[in-house]
């Protein structure tokens, strides 16, 4: 499940089935919040439909939702956060070495980007701790990015690699289906600029039924 927005108030919710393909749920929406992911899941349910895991971008408190449903956090999604914090092309060599090791995310296992990120905090920890006075004599992290980087990293360790942990239900470990259908769907509205609301939205209805 994921959102795209179209300019800054008008968006879709998306909820696919990566098994078949097909679109399950949509929520057209002025603001992505985790409610409206929560109403789309119970709907689903509601259907009938079983639904035996979640594929997401891990949005602030959106995974402790679903207690009871395995959540898969978007290693893309991740990788895009690092990447936020470090560039692609970090100069310090602790960032340039935690890049590296993100960027194995997508195509590792479990017990080696687990073990390599706990070899990564062991060797740079006292690096990672540096502090320095600022100019108002409180003492500040010196790497803050970095640290930011670390930790969003071990936060989100638990939903990295629950398509590992439950191997048999085939989990995505990406939500790239769905933000392929919106690359897809942005193109082709590019081609009719000018619509009204109403007819985007009749558009992108027809769009999801394809």
């Amino acid at each position: 499940m994921d959102t795209t927005y179209f300019g800054r108030s008008f968006g879709v919710m998306v909820f696919k089935d990566s098994i078949t393909g097909q679109i399950l749920h949509k929520i057209y929406l002025t603001a992505e919040t985790n409610n409206l992911y929560l109403l789309g899941i119970k709907e689903i349910a509601r259907r009938g439909i079983k639904i035996q895991s979640i594929v997401c971008d891990g949005r602030k408190g959106l995974v402790q939702l679903f207690n009871d449903i395995p959540i898969q956090y978007c290693n893309f999604h991740q990788v895009k956060t690092i990447r936020t914090y470090l560039t692609k092309k970090p100069r310090m060599q602790a960032s340039k070495e935690l890049w590296e090791l993100t960027l194995l995310l997508v195509r590792t296992d479990k017990e080696s980007f687990t073990g390599g990120l706990s070899d990564w905090y062991i060797k740079w920890r006292d690096f990672l701790n540096e502090r320095k006075i600022d100019e108002y004599g409180k003492k500040r992290y010196t790497h803050k990015k970095l640290r930011s980087a670390y930790r969003s990293l071990n936060r989100n360790l638990p939903w990295l690699f629950t398509w590992y942990d439950h191997y048999g239900l085939n989990i995505p470990n990406t939500t790239n289906a769905i933000d392929g259908h919106f690359s897809d769907l942005k193109n082709k509205l590019r081609s009719h600029n000018g619509l009204s609301l109403e007819r985007k939205r009749k558009f992108i209805d027809e769009f999801f039924k394809a």
